[in-house]
């Protein structure tokens, strides 16, 4: 029998049972033989000791299973807001996800996010509403829930013989197939086998999602949802014979330091031998493991469709690709809008500190670790205060560094105000054997940096360009304020080089000069982050919650009376949704459920607050000129 493969991901709010969810499929398809705790920490996936001590998953895992003709890599990803950006990475590599939601909390703060993420990348997706064993369960009400917060196109599931289900499934079809639509019009019968395999084909496009109910704890409703994975969901493509394309979505180090690379192959096959080029360099696959019925095993070869550990690919990054490049939509959720410096305690561990931090930055490198060599600081990027207590564990657990947090900051943006350009030419005053003259405009909100040429390609040898790109995107991330400058277009205009002399240095070394000139004249205006909030509180407590609102200078849409509860959604600053969520409580008698996300960047009112500079300060020519010097960089 050929066997499929299926790349499914299981996704929730935290606490909603997805991990619980995870050891009930292994143990239904007989790969484990007892059910693993949560609270235990004797879970499958959950294998990290600061996983097993706060009952939360931190690491995205991937573990294996069949369901009759098809192997499941099922990956378990957080569902802690903190660490949205382990899921982030994993929902390029998915063929199908199952979204866990609890029948008692209902739809949680992040639980819309992923459905909007799994949507905008066309994931076909199932729901299992979990938990309808225990008290203060209402599985009508979150079906409710889920057709207004997340989507309407669902299909509440049930037997074939329950009363009235398969007028309700023919209904919810016939709004995207013409002859069900017309056989419902006209009253006749249609048969079970065509609704089933009409839904189906609409599960697998993505325009309807099937909701199961269940306990991830008892089983129940899990026999039902295992059958509609292998059936509902489509099972991974991609061309065998093909070249190798692949995609590494997590880091991990080996016993010995070495770098792991979590690897879903598209198409081709990966083999133990194998040379690949991983940036300027070429490496070769010392070995390889493949998901097979539980934890990875050891094989020879990875194979299209399949996801594995691959050994020997050096200075490997997250979102590297394999082989030949696959196409994959980038940045499914908003970056950190959080900053902090870390220290540690004992001064004389900075060089260790540096070298942890770098680790885990591999593993997740949103986490942005920035150097200031002059005042001899370590900063992060976060996405909370858990994400801060959980490195602050991970360093002290894994590399015995004791470290401590300053007061974490909101990171700010910067945005052009108009067009600059600045061109420098080999010759004095000019230092460097490099010409470069750039100009910048304004883009389109949420496109990023975009860099062009305006001068012939065949002018210098292909690496100086790429000197001048790479430098240019680094330098961004330090605009006139400090901050990162985004939503902009540099356009290369003028180009040079002297035969045999100059290097790539000259060109990495010079463009962030005539980049900030440019940047000088174009003149930037400094963003803060702007959140979208969506707040429920008892009615009785709207006019307390609204004061507050006001206070800290939030902007809520007109509030919406739902029986005993108040809904309000609205604007508000980033740097301010802390502050709400710790009055919440005692605003609305402990009954106030907040969730935010970021929406959009917003010009700061007032003074425009400023980052300290890491980057020898290429906006002062001498001081960057003397920090050049100063490390070995400056032709005498």
């Amino acid at each position: 029998m050929l066997r499929r493969t299926l790349n499914l991901g299981i996704l929730a709010h935290v606490d909603a049972g997805k991990t619980t969810l995870t050891e009930r499929l292994l143990y239904a398809a007989g790969v484990i033989d007892e059910i693993g705790s949560v609270d235990d920490g004797s879970t499958q996936t959950d294998t990290l000791e600061l996983e097993r001590q706060r009952g939360i998953t931190i690491k995205s895992a991937v573990v294996s299973f069949p369901i009759d003709d098809v192997t499941v890599n099922l990956i378990d990803t957080p569902g802690h807001p903190d660490f949205i950006a382990e899921v982030e990475r994993v929902l390029s590599v998915l063929d199908g996800a199952v979204l866990v939601i609890s029948a008692v909390e209902g739809v949680q703060s992040q639980t819309p996010l992923l459905m909007r993420a799994l949507q905008r990348l066309r994931v076909p997706t199932l729901l299992f509403v979990n938990k309808t064993d225990r008290r203060g369960a209402d599985c009508d009400r979150v079906a409710q829930e889920i057709s207004r917060r997340l989507t309407s196109a669902i299909v509440p599931m049930a037997s074939a013989g329950s009363p009235g289900f398969r007028d309700r499934l023919a209904e919810a079809l016939a709004e995207r197939d013409e002859a069900i639509l017309n056989a419902y019009v006209e009253g006749a019968r249609i048969p079970y086998d065509r609704l089933r395999m009409e839904l189906a084909a609409q599960t697998k496009r993505g325009v309807v999602h099937p909701v199961f109910f269940g306990s991830a704890i008892t089983g129940a409703g899990v026999h039902a949802l295992t059958s509609a994975i292998a059936e509902l969901l489509p099972a991974a493509e991609g061309d065998a014979d093909g070249p190798p394309s692949g995609t590494v979505f997590k880091i991990e180090r080996g016993p010995a330091g070495e770098r792991i690379a979590y690897v879903r192959m598209f198409s081709g096959a990966l083999r133990v031998r194998d040379r690949l080029q991983v940036g300027e360099d070429e490496r070769k696959v010392t070995a390889l493991n493949v998901f097979d019925r539980g934890p990875a095993v050891q094989s020879d070869s990875l194979a299209a469709r399949q996801i594995g550990k691959v050994w020997g690919l050096g200075e490997i990054r997250i979102g590297d690709a394999i082989g030949s490049p696959h196409a994959h939509a980038e940045h499914h959720f908003a970056p950190p809008t959080l900053e902090t410096a870390v220290v540690p305690q004992r001064p004389e561990e900075k060089g260790a500190l540096h070298v942890a931090l770098t680790q885990l930055a591999e593993q997740d490198p949103l986490i942005d670790l920035r150097q200031d060599d002059i005042r001899q600081e370590l900063f992060l990027s976060l996405y909370g205060e858990v994400q801060k207590e959980v490195i602050q564990e991970t360093l002290a657990t894994d590399f015995a560094i004791d470290v401590e947090f300053r007061e974490t900051t909101t990171i700010c943006a910067e945005r052009l105000v108009g067009t600059g350009s600045a061109v420098e030419v080999l010759g004095r005053p000019n230092p460097f054997l490099a010409t470069v003259g750039l100009r910048l405009e304004p883009a389109p909100v949420d496109t990023g940096v975009e860099f062009r040429l305006e001068v012939e390609l065949g002018s210098m040898p292909l690496a100086f360009f790429r000197a001048v790109e790479d430098t240019v995107r680094e330098t961004l991330r330090q605009g006139i304020h400090g901050w990162h400058v985004i939503d902009c277009a540099v356009t290369m205009t003028h180009s040079g080089y002297s035969p045999p002399s100059s290097t790539a240095g000259d060109f990495r070394s010079l463009t962030p000069l005539v980049l900030m000139s440019a940047l000088t004249e174009a003149r930037t205006v400094v963003c803060e982050p702007i959140h979208r909030f969506h707040l429920e509180s008892p009615a009785g407590t709207i006019g307390h919650v609204l004061s507050a609102l006001a206070r800290l200078d939030a902007v809520p849409d007109q509030p919406e009376i739902r029986g005993s509860s108040c809904v309000i959604e609205g604007d508000i600053a980033a740097a301010r949704v802390q502050e709400l969520r710790l009055e919440l409580p005692a605003l609305t008698r402990g009954e106030g459920v907040l969730e935010s996300e970021f929406g959009r960047y917003e010009p700061v009112i007032g003074a425009a607050p400023t980052r300290l500079r890491t980057d020898g300060n290429p906006l002062d020519r001498a001081a960057y000129l003397a920090s050049l010097r100063s490390h070995g960089a400056l032709r005498s």
